[in-house]
């Protein structure tokens, strides 16, 4: 299998410039495997890597997508794998980095993604009206096995598994034919801190985006209201100005907010990554010890 390393962890954690020096010193090229670095123009909240932070190093799947067309991880998976083959072709090492776990997941595992059916919109128009009981119960009958991993109350889920199992393709068959297992030889990097310092980190990031001007991008980008009904408008950093840029809030309001949803993503994003993904977790000050290790497996 080709080698391919990949960079995660929490926002504010250090991953890129840990990439570029990683790139640098194996003749790397770098993916940006975050969900919303992908848009253009969304510079300054997404802590968009700078032409003159890159180094000379190429990068890839940053500022390619218009602001009004939404971005998606069947999107992404399909892109990543063909750079990933281009970057081996250039003989250099694909280094995937970024903080979005399902992303880098879809695109380093067997992650398969279903046809849609047309028929399945039908489907779901006749059982819309179902109860979660109903759903359930259903379930029960018809694909008992997919209940092991949905709640009683978790109506969407209910609802997917349920247009599954009458268009003929089982949740629970689906899952049985995807191993969960690389397609590449992974080895996969984590950056975390002691959570007192990583909140000290974000906090300082908000701050510092504030200062570069964020509420005055915000603006710029997000003039119109049908613009922040856009797929781009609902990430963490832009949909918190919606009062503000309403004349509702004021902006120490915003900038709160903003630190708080970015503490609770971290949290999430680090209990994705523990349970998804065997990661090498390292403290972000290892670098000389984590580019020793990435050279000794690159090796082998």
């Amino acid at each position: 299998m080709s080698k391919v390393i990949a960079i995660v962890g929490p926002t504010a954690s250090g991953k890129s410039s840990l990439s570029i020096l990683a790139a640098k010193r194996l003749g790397g090229e770098i993916i940006s495997a975050d969900s919303m670095q992908v848009y253009q123009g969304m510079d300054i909240g997404t802590a968009k890597i700078t032409n003159e932070e890159m180094e000379g190093v190429a990068h890839h799947l940053i500022d390619i997508q218009p602001l009004n067309e939404a971005w998606n991880v069947k999107l992404f998976q399909q892109m990543c794998r063909q750079k990933i083959e281009e970057i081996q072709a250039r003989n250099h090492v694909p280094i995937l980095c970024g903080g979005t776990g399902l992303y880098v997941k879809a695109a380093l595992y067997d992650y398969a993604f279903e046809e849609e059916d047309p028929n399945e919109a039908k489907i779901m128009a006749e059982i819309s009206s179902w109860s979660n009981e109903q759903l359930f119960a259903y379930l029960e009958q018809e694909d008992p096995q997919s209940l092991e991993k949905i709640h009683p109350n978790n109506r969407q889920r209910l609802l997917r598994a349920v247009v599954m199992a009458k268009s003929g393709k089982r949740k629970s068959d689906r899952e049985a034919n995807q191993k969960h297992e690389p397609i590449y030889d992974v080895y996969m990097i984590g950056l975390k801190d002691d959570r007192q310092i990583e909140i000290e980190r974000i906090d300082q990031r908000v701050d510092q985006m504030f200062e570069q001007g964020l509420a005055d991008e915000v603006k710029r980008l997000f003039s119109t209201p049908e613009s922040r009904s856009w797929n781009s408008f609902q990430g963490i950093g832009y949909k918190e100005f919606l009062g503000w840029l309403e004349g509702k809030e004021d902006l120490d309001s915003v900038r709160e907010q903003i630190k708080i949803h970015t503490r609770q993503y971290a949290r999430r994003q680090m209990t994705w990554f523990n349970h998804q993904m065997p990661v090498h977790w390292y403290k972000p000050s290892q670098k000389e010890e984590i580019l020793q290790d990435l050279e000794e497996w690159y090796g082998r």
